[in-house]
């Protein structure tokens, strides 16, 4: 990440806090491009260059994950478990973006290798404020390695 653009992978099966998210980062003139998938069969799907993805130009490598866990087809979970067993993909930032505040799942994330779990706020402000401080933590402050090993 270190200041240089990337691409996101949000996988958000809600349309609002998918909007939400890309209006932020827009807003932030964080320069990124945001690539939305709404379950978690597309997630993977975009991951692993498969149909509709197939084309790396279009499809490129994320270098953050914004997963949501209540998802269709295939649950936030598993996804999360396929990218961190896989030692092309675990190197990816997952952050956990999700509605659910229960504690299981909040240790299941962590067990399974998320990076960073965060809540949803039901307040569309404090959602807005939490998308702002999101994108300066992951994609301006945060650093990482340029490569993957």
């Amino acid at each position: 990440m270190n200041g240089e653009p990337i691409t996101i992978l949000l996988v958000e099966d809600d349309p609002a806090h998918a909007e939400i998210v890309r209006r932020n980062f827009e807003k932030s003139r964080i320069a990124n491009h945001l690539t939305h998938v709404s379950d978690g069969q597309a997630a993977l799907d975009y991951l692993y260059c498969r149909e509709p993805f197939s084309d790396p130009l279009k499809a490129p490598r994320p270098g953050l994950i914004l997963l949501d866990l209540r998802l269709p087809k295939i649950d936030g979970l598993e996804v999360l478990k396929i990218i961190k067993a896989d030692a092309a993909l675990e190197q990816i930032p997952v952050v956990i973006l999700t509605t659910s505040n229960t504690e299981t799942d909040l240790v299941r994330a962590y067990a399974g290798g998320a990076n960073s779990y965060l809540v949803k706020p039901v307040d569309f402000t404090q959602f807005v404020e939490l998308m702002d401080v999101l994108g300066y933590y992951w994609l301006v402050w945060n650093k990482s390695p340029k490569t993957v090993v």
